[in-house]
């Protein structure tokens, strides 16, 4: 602590000792010889700066001391041991900086206990297709190929989740902006999942004018909407019914649509539906929920500047929006139609 306290101060008691020599140079230029004189006002300079200095030391002490121990916890910063307004204000920093590392260190602890959470879930319900797969290829009739593809893209699917996960914690680093039409993306998923629309007896209705794009990340939208679309025909559980896919322009912003006609969200199920891990009474239903589609969904719209809605009633359907803000690409055409009919 002395070390310390010297080194501190070191600077300063070489400026006291140039200031008292050239006080003591300046008398000798001005005639002045009487070295007793001279000499006492060295010790009393001494004095007074060694006696300022020592009790400098002793309140500082306790400061020096509590700096110069090896913490036993993170909580030995929130002591409060400072008397000079110095001291009090290093406190207040060090405790601000405290509430910042509590913070850290909890989104941290909470996204690996997120991921891990969700890699065990999702290892275990990979075993149902891997299951259905080994069946089939156990079966001596003849293989059924449209089974296995059933099963492969279910794999494809939650392998798609598991990587997008993974990579929302570097979102900034994965995300492209350009202009996306939204009615050929819409077309893309329905293309890429004809298979579960075919399996579940669910049609697709688009209604997205050719025009409309968007601002936006194509491989996070497509990502976004994909899993809008298989979570409505997946939570329709009666045949002959439809998934609307529907574009429009609200109040100069482009709202992207997917409504279905399936069971609907209970009202309790609704503010939580987008949480983490959060599957609902619904969710029970079906073997295949995480309860990441939605998360992973709000999280992405919300990283890119969209707003994601969620309207929903008991066996009348759901219908999810996203709001793409600030679209000019495709609405002043839309404007200029309506202008020249």
């Amino acid at each position: 602590m002395i070390r310390l306290f010297l080194k501190e101060h070191a600077a300063y008691m070489v400026f006291q000792v140039v200031l008292v020599a050239f006080i003591m140079m300046l008398y000798w230029l001005d005639g002045f010889r009487n070295m007793d004189t001279a000499v006492y006002s060295v010790v009393i300079s001494v004095l007074l700066t060694g006696a300022f200095l020592g009790a400098r030391y002793i309140k500082r002490h306790r400061h020096y001391k509590r700096i110069t121990e090896t913490p036993a916890v993170m909580e030995h910063m929130l002591q409060k041991e400072g008397r000079s307004p110095e001291q009090i204000q290093v406190d207040l920093y060090l405790q601000k900086l405290y509430k910042v590392y509590q913070h850290e260190a909890q989104a941290l602890y909470a996204s690996q206990n997120r991921h891990l959470q969700f890699m065990n879930q999702w290892v275990h319900q990979m075993k149902t297709p891997i299951s259905v797969i080994q069946l089939l290829l156990q079966n001596p009739g003849e293989l059924d190929k449209g089974s296995v593809a059933e099963e492969i893209e279910r794999l494809k699917a939650s392998l798609d989740t598991v990587l997008m996960n993974a990579r929302l914690d570097t979102f900034e680093q994965d995300m492209q902006i350009e202009q996306v039409n939204l009615h050929a993306l819409a077309t893309e998923i329905i293309s890429e999942n004809k298979r579960l629309f075919i399996s579940k007896r669910v049609y697709p209705a688009v209604d997205v004018d050719e025009k409309y794009t968007a601002a936006t990340d194509r491989k996070w939208m497509k990502f976004v909407l994909g899993q809008l679309i298989t979570n409505a025909v997946k939570y329709t559980f009666e045949e002959n019914k439809k998934v609307h896919i529907s574009a429009a322009c609200r109040e100069g912003q482009i709202q992207l649509s997917v409504r279905d006609e399936g069971i609907g969200i209970p009202a309790t199920d609704l503010a939580r539906v987008t949480k983490a891990f959060f599957t609902g009474e619904n969710g029970r239903k079906t073997a295949e929920s995480t309860g990441m589609g939605l998360y992973i969904a709000k999280e992405v719209c919300g990283k890119l500047g969209h707003e994601l809605t969620i309207d929903s009633a008991v066996d009348q359907g759901t219908t999810v929006s996203i709001l793409f803000a600030n679209q000019e690409t495709g609405i002043q055409e839309e404007k200029n139609a309506i202008s020249e009919n």
